[in-house]
C-alpha cells in the first residue's frame, strides 16, 4: 500500500512516480508536498515537474530530469501528445454508462468548479464504466483536455460523483477514488506505455478482475466514444 510516493521507472530523461492519494503536489503549511518529498529523498537529483495531480488523486506523475526534457514534455502536454487514462469509482448510478462529457469549466465558490453549456474554457472527457458490485461502479476516463478538477466535475455532472470526493458530492470514504492509471507517449522515436494499478484503498482492491473483464487493462485498444 502506498502512503508515500514510490518511484516506478527511472529513465535518463525522466522518472515516473506514483503519488499517493491525500498528498498535495506542493507543500501546504506544515504538510509536506510531493515535490518537497522527492527533493528531500533524492537530494542529488534534479526534477522538473511537467504536470500535476490533485491532492485526492493518486497515480502516475512524470518528472523531467533536465531542462530540455522538461521543455519537450511541456510542448507534448500542450499538444495533447501525452495520453492519460484514469480510474475512478462512484457509489452513484450515472446518467449514462459510457460516452463523452463536454462543457465549459466555470469557477464556483471556494475553489470549486462547475460545468456549463458554453465552449469557453472547454473541458472534454471520454469515459466507459462497468459495475464492480451493486452500488459501486468503476469508470475508465480519458481526458482530452487538462482543466483543473476536470474529471471530478465531469463525474459530478453525470450524477455519479467520485467516492471520497466530498467537495463534489461524493460519499466520505477511506480515500478519494481517482487514480492516474496510465500514461502513453512517444519518446525518442519509441512508444512508451506506463501503467500502475492503485494499491491503496479498500474499494480499489476489488477492481483487477473487473478491469480485465471490461477491457480496461488495455485502454489504448478500446474504441472510444466521440
Amino acid at each position: 500500500m502506498s502512503i508515500l510516493p514510490n518511484v516506478l521507472y527511472r529513465e535518463a530523461d525522466y522518472w515516473v512516480v506514483n503519488k499517493p492519494a491525500g498528498m498535495s503536489f506542493h507543500a501546504e503549511g506544515q504538510e509536506i508536498g510531493f515535490m518537497q518529498w522527492m527533493h528531500e529523498q533524492y537530494p542529488d537529483q534534479t526534477f522538473y515537474p511537467v504536470h500535476r495531480l490533485d491532492k485526492i488523486t493518486s497515480g502516475l506523475i512524470l518528472l523531467a530530469k533536465n531542462k530540455q526534457a522538461a521543455q519537450k514534455f511541456g510542448l507534448m502536454f500542450e499538444q495533447h501528445l501525452v495520453t492519460k487514462f484514469y480510474l475512478a469509482i462512484s457509489a452513484k448510478k450515472p446518467k449514462k454508462k459510457q460516452g463523452s462529457i463536454k462543457g465549459g469549466m466555470q469557477q464556483g465558490r471556494r475553489g470549486s468548479w462547475m460545468l456549463n453549456q458554453t465552449s469557453e474554457n472547454l473541458a472534454h472527457t471520454q469515459f466507459f464504466s462497468t459495475p464492480i458490485k451493486p452500488g459501486l461502479r468503476l469508470f475508465l476516463l480519458k481526458p482530452k483536455t487538462g482543466k483543473t478538477h476536470q474529471l471530478r466535475v465531469a463525474l459530478k455532472s453525470l450524477g455519479a460523483p467520485i467516492l471520497g470526493d466530498v467537495r463534489y458530492g461524493g460519499e466520505e470514504c477511506d480515500r478519494g477514488y481517482l487514480h492516474a492509471f496510465q500514461l502513453s507517449f512517444e519518446w525518442l522515436g519509441e512508444a512508451k506505455i506506463y501503467q500502475f494499478i492503485p494499491d491503496f484503498g479498500e474499494v480499489f482492491n476489488m477492481i483487477e478482475p473487473v478491469m480485465q473483464e471490461a477491457g480496461f487493462s488495455t485502454p489504448n485498444e478500446l474504441v472510444w466514444p466521440k
